[in-house]
């Protein structure tokens, strides 16, 4: 038998098969699960419309959201039913009904799969995992939405499903579930955070709580946090009457300085300044997702794009032979959220010049820059009552400032919880953090032996005597601010 004969026969055997299959069930009733979905439609299920809306898998709370927003309008009493019968994980919605009408699967109607979706930074709630619904159309058309979460066995992505007697009705149906969607959009207003995780290599977002903190509670150099309240917060507050005369909103800011200085503590700030603002943070290995990061910004804008040590990823491209693929995403990112949209890209870094001049000197990249420098004597005072917190300072601080030069924020965080730490095991209380305990906590921490441990926390050298001049003052005009554009 040569091939075409055994392609015959093949074709022989199929017809032979079904034939046989359409004898045994003719005039038998369509299964269940048929046939309340045929029914609600009104035509048989070879005519049935599937559209298919497909999204990242962070996007499931939103999708339920949206879907619930649209039966409260469309069908406020429909009940959701799911799916029974075995390989419905990795069996789409038509298949399962196509299945069920020839007699190949068992799928009849059955329990709604949930999983759980957060909602924010403590805050869950249930979404559905794999259910159908009977509703209608916005014209009134009726239509069956069915939801599917992502799954190691099919997608790992959400689907809204419409099923449809006719396509216009199913694509006005997905297209209102889509604006509903952004409607009741759960990430507006909040801080989120871009997350690699191992779980079928899927990127996450993680509600971060928003910080409260006051302009007292930052310590810099005087006009620093004020140039850059008025370039960021300054913008938003009049961000209509900026497009109204034409200006654009975009802009960028490149906070650098010695680790341990402040910088992130004064994105912090900026989080807790811009209450309605949405914030996006990205660190390390998670700035490969800034384009969508920067897609989502712009849907949610105003917002924030946070992008810490990206000195770690986007070094000078010069670095590398082959250029730095993180470094023209995280570019191409920023170039292509348009000027109009009210986005702010804030970037942290300890070794600004290590970044290539295309990322600092182009405007509507980086159109500001500033250093956040080590603190200076009165800035190192205004850290110790800062850290101390509630406690009085029973304490002459001169002698622990004069001994600090070159430290950092970090170095007197750490040093006020030793002196506290100390206290408590002598006195078993604090009521006031004394000279004695300050000055023993700092000995500890300026000895030999914690060379490493000062590195560590930001004390960038030795002890030295504040008639020396510390390390890294600002400069005699005062701190150190770069403006383009």
């Amino acid at each position: 038998m040569d091939i075409g004969e055994a392609r015959e026969l093949a074709r022989a055997l199929s017809e032979l098969v079904q034939d046989a299959h359409l004898s045994l069930t003719a005039g038998k009733e369509p299964p269940e699960l048929v046939a309340r979905v045929v029914g609600h439609l009104g035509c048989d299920l070879q005519y049935v419309v599937n559209v298919v809306a497909t999204f990242p898998a962070w996007e499931h709370v939103n999708i339920q959201r949206g879907v619930d927003a649209y039966l409260a309008e469309h069908s406020a009493h429909a009940d959701w039913f799911g799916v029974a019968g075995q390989g419905r994980e990795h069996t789409d919605f038509v298949n399962m009904l196509a299945s069920a009408t020839r007699g190949w699967e068992r799928f009849e109607p059955g329990a709604v799969d949930y999983e759980t979706a957060a909602v924010g930074p403590d805050e869950t709630t249930e979404v559905i995992s794999l259910g159908l619904v009977l509703t209608r159309s916005p014209e009134g058309t009726p239509v069956v939405l069915g939801l599917r979460g992502a799954s190691e066995h099919m997608s790992p992505q959400c689907q809204v499903v419409v099923l449809a007697p006719d396509r216009p009705s199913a694509t006005r149906t997905r297209d209102e579930v889509e604006r509903l969607m952004r409607a009741h959009d759960v990430y507006q207003g909040q801080i989120l955070s871009f997350e690699w995780s191992e779980h079928r290599g899927n990127d996450l977002v993680t509600f971060l709580p928003r910080p409260e903190l006051g302009p007292d509670q930052v310590v810099l150099p005087d006009g620093v946090l004020e140039t850059i309240e008025r370039h960021i917060v300054g913008v938003a507050e009049h961000a209509v009457r900026l497009r109204e005369h034409g200006q654009h909103l975009k802009r960028g800011l490149l906070l650098h300085g010695p680790p341990g200085t402040g910088k992130t503590h004064t994105v912090r700030y900026l989080m807790a300044r811009m209450t309605g603002c949405t914030v996006i943070v990205m660190t390390g290995s998670a700035i490969r997702f800034v384009t969508q990061a920067a897609g989502l910004a712009r849907r949610l804008q105003p917002a924030i794009v946070v992008l810490e040590d990206v000195d770690l990823v986007a070094q000078d491209r010069s670095y590398s032979e082959d250029g730095n693929p993180l470094l023209f995403a995280l570019l191409d990112a920023m170039d292509g959220v348009g000027s109009d949209a009210d986005v702010t890209f804030v970037l942290t870094t300890n070794r600004a010049e290590v970044l290539e001049r295309a990322l600092a000197d182009r405007p509507g990249r980086v159109d500001l820059a500033v250093e956040i420098p080590k603190p200076d004597a009165t800035g190192r005072a205004a850290l110790l009552r800062l850290y101390a917190r509630d406690l009085p300072l029973d304490a002459d601080l001169e002698p622990v400032v004069a001994r600090t030069g070159g430290a950092t924020a970090s170095f007197f965080k750490e040093l006020l919880r030793r002196a506290v730490l100390d206290t408590l095991r002598a006195q078993g209380q604090v009521t006031a953090l004394t000279g004695e305990f300050l000055e023993r906590a700092l000995d500890g921490m300026l000895e030999e032996r914690a060379a490493l441990t000062r590195t560590l926390l930001g004390s960038g050298a030795p002890a030295h005597d504040e008639a020396d001049g510390p390390p890294d003052l600002p400069g005699p005009d005062g701190p150190v601010a770069y403006q383009w554009g």
